[in-house]
């Protein structure tokens, strides 16, 4: 009669840990990425009875075998911070506080003050690392925004499509600026129309090359490229000359684009600098283009249909987007991107064993198992969630069972050790 004094304990006991459990995921139900643990019970080896058989056995009680951790999805939520990641599959980010790696599904991300990407503890998120180029390499590490910047590239190529009106007179007299150099005498006498392109020097400077079109003959059109001297804003210099035929039916014949236009802009950058003006195919070209792709020379009013070139200036981190394959690109404000790196998963063989270290952080065991490295999306993982958070994996509802059955179960175990005590009571008072 006394083992079932110990017996109640024993469910007392196991019923109180699973309270705990149930406590600990009730707690965390609103706890970014939390996965939620179930209490496993065992029962304690039984005795045989003296002189029973084998059939005739007595348990001992319960007892706690394990307390493990669920990995089933959570569901997601969406945030306005592109750093925020979720999981959608298998597989935990890798942290590191620049001794040892870490674990966790919670995918709350942000910059810190030497811009690496961090969770709220300052561990560094960890993926595989760009070279210079934006190729993704095999070699893993902390994942950072520091020292990206978005190199200068100074302008080659500019293409120009103009409508030069057709009907205009030919300049009798040769395109010259006026005695200052300051451009002041820009009349009818040297030029019929006139543009300007916004160009880059091997520094990121900007430029305002200015094109004055002068019409020399019938479909003959000389581009005078002007732009400010280097030595003295106040006064202009011409480059050089490009010049444009034309068909009697408009189309473009030849723009002698081969040739580039060299440009001095100053002692500070890369000079001469050359820049090719492209104005269209002509069909004198080869190969020989429609002639209308371009420039054309028509009836019609002077108008500018197209104008770009292929350089930039420097440019700095302006947003970042992070795509379902894990990778980090980094959008500067010149309008390039830049892959920076991608992130990185890990898988284990039996995640459950996992070491829970508290903040979400989980630690590879003997019994989880190494810790498989790969991309989302290959290998069985899963791919990764921008702008999402990943919520608890708590059922509230299936907890609030559980709840109820602890408790009926730890007193129904109370139940026997009063029961146990009046039986001993009764015994006791037999002999009075």
């Amino acid at each position: 009669m006394l083992t079932s004094l110990y017996t109640g304990v024993s469910g007392l006991n196991a019923n109180s840990t699973s309270m705990d459990v149930i406590g600990d995921n009730i707690a965390n139900l609103n706890t970014t990425g939390f996965k939620n643990s179930r209490v496993n019970f065992g029962d304690v080896l039984s005795e045989t009875l003296t002189g029973a058989t084998g059939s005739s056995q007595i348990g001992r009680g319960v007892t706690v075998k394990s307390v493990t951790t669920e990995f089933n999805q959570g569901s997601f939520e969406s945030t306005e911070n592109s750093l925020d990641l979720a999981v959608d599959g298998d597989g935990l980010f890798m942290v590191s506080d620049g001794s040892n790696k870490y674990y966790t599904r919670d995918g709350h991300f942000s910059l810190d003050k030497n811009e690496k990407v961090v969770n709220a503890e300052g561990y560094v998120l960890q993926g595989y690392l760009a070279d210079a180029d934006g190729k993704i390499t095999g070699t893993t590490g902390d994942i950072s925004f520091s020292n990206q910047q978005s190199q200068p590239e100074a302008t080659s190529e500019a293409t120009v499509s103009v409508n030069l009106k057709a009907t205009e007179t030919a300049q009798t007299i040769a395109f010259t600026l006026d005695g200052n150099g300051d451009g002041t005498n820009d009349d009818p006498a040297n030029y019929n129309h006139s543009t300007s392109v916004k160009v880059y020097d091997s520094l990121g400077g900007e430029h305002d090359v200015t094109l004055y079109f002068s019409k020399t003959g019938d479909g003959a059109w000389t581009v005078h490229y002007v732009h400010e001297d280097p030595t003295d804003s106040s006064l202009l210099v011409e480059a050089g000359t490009q010049d444009l035929s034309f068909a009697n039916d408009g189309t473009l014949t030849d723009d002698n684009s081969g040739v580039a236009i060299n440009f001095d802009f100053g002692s500070t950058v890369i000079t001469p600098q050359p820049i090719s003006f492209n104005f269209g195919t002509g069909t004198g070209e080869t190969p020989a283009g429609s002639g209308l792709d371009g420039t054309t020379q028509f009836a019609t009013s002077f108008s500018v249909n197209q104008q770009t070139q292929n350089g930039y200036g420097a440019g700095t981190v302006s947003s970042i987007s992070i795509s379902e394959e894990g990778l980090i690109t980094a959008n500067f404000t010149n309008g390039k991107t830049q892959t920076v790196g991608q992130v990185a998963l890990a898988r284990f063989t039996d995640p459950t064993s996992l070491k829970k270290l508290g903040s979400n952080l989980y630690a590879e065991t003997y019994d989880s198992g190494q810790a498989l490295i790969g991309i989302p999306e290959t290998s069985g993982l899963g791919r990764v969630l921008s702008n999402s958070l990943e919520l608890s994996n708590v059922d509230l509802a299936q907890e609030f069972v559980k709840l109820i059955s602890a408790q009926r179960a730890f007193q129904a175990n109370s139940k026997i050790i009063t029961t146990t005590d009046e039986l001993l009571q009764d015994l006791v008072n037999i002999k009075r």
